[in-house]
């Protein structure tokens, strides 16, 4: 391990080693809480122990307290210390186990994004927005959770890395979960406004109006506008995001309303190999380094094809050729009612709209060869004159309802509920000339040059749960017994690939994944009122990862590939101190029914098309510690370390990769950092990470080195009112502090070498916030 890991590993052990040192005597337990009132004993009572700062939360979202599973939080406080305009994935990293890569210093590219956690990636991981789930993750025709949150309008973000609670939709998750709570509306009338410069020429601006509470009504709307330069080439990223919510309190009934906007345009950037990272590829413009990417101007090229001015495939590389828009609506419906004293129903209503297109190019002998195969066949199209403009859109819509049933049973509790959806699923993709064959010319909608694709799917979910909550022992015990059921009908019709064109077909294929029979088991026992011991066991199920692009694969199988399953198993240790808290997580996962990605030929064309198979089994296998320590009045460390070994079980076909790593699967993943509040005007924070070495291939012949990064904010003037101004805070966010050369996202390969995404480099923000 790399001396600047020691480092963080010494910082982490000296984070839980020092406060049980300061707690050896007496003096250490906290003087009691005077309480006024019975409810303020109550609340004293149960906070007597407790680390405090203003970037520190309670023990009950820091490490779970109470909770049958690993369970960990990011606080408002720190989400509203992180860089503006920040992803909701990127929030992640912080997290103990969650290695989050990003190709941007906010994550916000979203085809340069992967998480690796335990034994899953970002598309087994279920994804919760107050109550709604958000489907399948998929960047291109999915809904993954960076389009739908703003960091000051989240309470929270809850993380259960091994097993999410039953009562949580996905059909997406093999266990982990994570969720996303928003704030809801102040009681005060009033408004917020941040202003944010920094590097790339980033501009961002955030407003948020509350109305405050008139006869139990309040209500916010929040508008943030971002504009940046991509980081490395020419092009720029654009996001304007709207949100609101709408909430009525009457008796011990609520209703909240709330409405999401999010329209976002970028330029991509490449991801490249080893050879190209390092200078050796002999690329044809001299491109090396982290700050490979795509050209700025159209390059004037050797004529490859006579009389075909713009033949040369390298024209590829002109940036204006790959190009990401999305626009999302989502809006739901919530609410609570107590239908009698101690049974509650709480209705989730919600409905989605999505659109969206792409832009990648393709070379003239690629696309002359598929308007060959098609011109005879399909009506319309046009012979192409040079670099063709590849057009992918999408649309569609989601909808769906989740009801959860809650009784109380004395200390007892019972727990019941469902979830349906319908997703619906529209695809195009199309070559299409430019203005004469230029890459910088105009496209031309009306010369179709060959046809890809025309299809739609569908997904039926229907999931249902219930849950038993026994105390026991005189309330030192709660034992949870669960389980949930769920059914997913999947159909896709229309023209799935070129070769339905060619073949005149336009088939249809269903398939169905269900298992009626989940289980899922924790204990919390409380050794003291300081100590607690939990474990949990889970099985899930997932609908295949990419099923889109399985079944609209040349030769897909039929029948098509099983669901994905998971075993997940847990045991841990929590204790919550005066002057520390911590959390150690054992955890041992089986995942079997792995899908991985193949390519095979399509008919009538040079291409190869993506598809999926079943490869076996991965077993993971590990522990995860996180905890934070404050020796002082004004001082404060906090660190997770994970142990992570995630294998192979079977090897597959001609791939003996039984024993293997998992690719993007890190040994070591370490966090630590230390924040000091010296003034009540001031909170500052240096923190450092540490991810050993990965391999990218499932033949574990290429290994990509482990890297160690530091980032660093300060928070000034927090809580200095002046005028009609009021929490003025100015601060300062640094990533990448010294700069670190490295890559970060691994695109996995098989059995060759695997491209990447160079980390950003070092980045750096200002914001201004403000309230009236």
């Amino acid at each position: 391990m790399p001396n600047i890991a020691i480092l963080l590993a010494s910082t982490a052990l000296v984070a839980f080693a020092v406060p049980a040192h300061a707690q050896s005597g007496p003096s250490a337990d906290p003087e009691p809480v005077v309480a006024t009132d019975e409810s303020a004993q109550d609340q004293a009572a149960s906070s007597e122990i407790v680390v405090t700062g203003r970037r520190v939360s309670t023990a009950e979202t820091a490490i779970g307290t109470d909770e049958t599973t690993a369970t960990i939080s990011i606080t408002r406080e720190a989400l509203l210390s992180a860089p503006a305009g920040i992803s909701g994935l990127k929030m992640l990293e912080g997290l103990p186990g969650f290695n989050v890569q990003a190709n941007d210093a906010l994550g916000l590219y979203e085809f340069g994004n992967s998480v690796f956690v335990r034994a899953f990636n970002f598309q087994q991981i279920g994804f919760v927005l107050d109550g709604v789930p958000m489907g399948r993750s998929d960047q291109f025709g999915g809904s993954p959770i960076f389009r739908y949150v703003e960091n000051e309008n989240l309470s929270r973000v809850t993380a259960s890395p091994g097993a999410g609670d039953v009562s949580l939709p996905s059909y997406s998750s093999l266990g982990p979960i994570v969720q996303y709570i928003t704030t809801d509306p102040e009681k005060e009338m009033g408004a917020v406004a941040q202003f944010t410069v920094g590097a790339d020429d980033f501009r961002r601006g955030f407003l948020r109006l509350d109305t405050g509470d008139v006869g139990g009504f309040s209500a916010y709307a929040s508008y943030s506008r971002l504009e940046a330069d991509v980081w490395r080439g020419p092009g720029f990223i654009e996001r304007d995001h709207v949100e609101a919510k709408a909430r009525y309190e009457f008796g011990p009934h609520s209703l909240a309303f709330r409405f999401l906007y999010n329209d976002y345009f970028d330029y991509d950037s490449p991801a490249i190999s080893i050879a190209q990272y390092e200078g050796t590829a002999g690329d044809a413009f001299g491109r090396s380094g982290r700050y490979f990417a795509y050209l700025g101007e159209v390059p004037d090229l050797p004529v490859t094809t006579p009389g075909i001015r713009y033949s040369n495939t390298l024209y590829n590389q002109y940036f204006k050729q790959a190009v990401n828009s999305r626009t999302d609506y989502l809006y739901s419906l919530h609410g609570d009612f107590e239908l009698t004293p101690g049974f509650t129903f709480s209705p989730t209503l919600y409905y989605e709209d999505k659109q969206g297109y792409g832009v990648s190019p393709e070379a003239y002998a690629t696309s002359l060869s598929a308007y060959n195969a098609q011109r005879l066949i399909v009506p319309g199209l046009t012979a192409p004159k040079g670099l063709q403009y590849g057009l992918s859109t999408i649309e569609g819509e989601r909808y769906g309802m989740v009801g959860n049933f809650n009784a109380e049973l004395g200390v007892h509790a019972l727990q019941f509920g469902f979830w349906a959806e319908n997703d619906d699923y529209h695809r195009t993709q199309d070559r299409f000339n430019h203005a004469d064959g230029n890459p910088d010319g105009d496209p031309l909608l009306n010369e179709p040059v060959h046809r890809q694709r025309d299809y739609r799917s569908k997904r039926e979910t229907f999931q249902y749960h219930a849950k038993l909550t026994f105390k026991l022992l005189d309330e030192a015990l709660k034992l949870d017994m669960g389980f949930k059921g769920t059914m997913i009908d999947y159909a896709i019709a229309g023209y799935r690939n070129p070769g339905d064109y060619i073949a005149r077909r336009t088939p249809r294929i269903t398939d169905n994944y269900e298992d009626l029979f989940l289980p899922q088991v924790g204990l919390v026992f409380d050794i003291t009122d300081r100590e607690q011991i939990f474990a949990s066991y889970s099985e899930n199920l997932a609908l295949p990862r990419g099923a889109d692009d399985i079944f609209s694969a040349a030769s897909p199988l039929a029948p098509g590939p099983l669901p994905e399953t998971a075993k997940n198993a847990e045991l841990g240790f929590r204790t919550n101190r005066q002057m520390f808290n911590a959390s150690l997580a054992l955890f041992y996962t089986r995942f079997d029914n792995r899908l991985q990605s193949f390519a095979a030929p399509v008919p009538g064309s040079p291409q190869l098309e993506t598809f999926f198979q079943n490869v076996g089994a991965v077993e993971s296998y590990g522990a995860e510690l996180s905890g934070i320590v404050k020796p002082s009045s004004f001082f404060y460390v906090n660190a997770n370390v994970t142990y992570n070994i995630a294998k192979f079980k079977d090897s597959y076909s001609s791939l003996a990769i039984a024993g293997n790593r998992v690719p993007d699967n890190a040994d070591w993943l370490i966090q630590a950092g230390v924040t000091v509040e010296p003034a009540d005007w001031i909170v500052a924070n240096f923190s450092g990470r540490y991810l050993s070495s990965r391999y990218t291939n499932f033949i574990n012949t290429q290994e990509l080195p482990g890297y160690t990064i530091f980032n660093a904010y300060v928070d000034l003037g927090e809580g200095i009112d002046v005028g009609p101004f009021k929490a003025i805070r100015l601060r300062a966010n640094v990533d990448n502090i010294f700069n670190k050369d490295y890559l970060g996202t691994i695109n996995v390969s098989t059995n060759g070498l695997a491209t990447f995404r160079p980390g950003p480099d070092r980045t750096w923000q200002l914001s201004l916030r403000a309230a009236i």
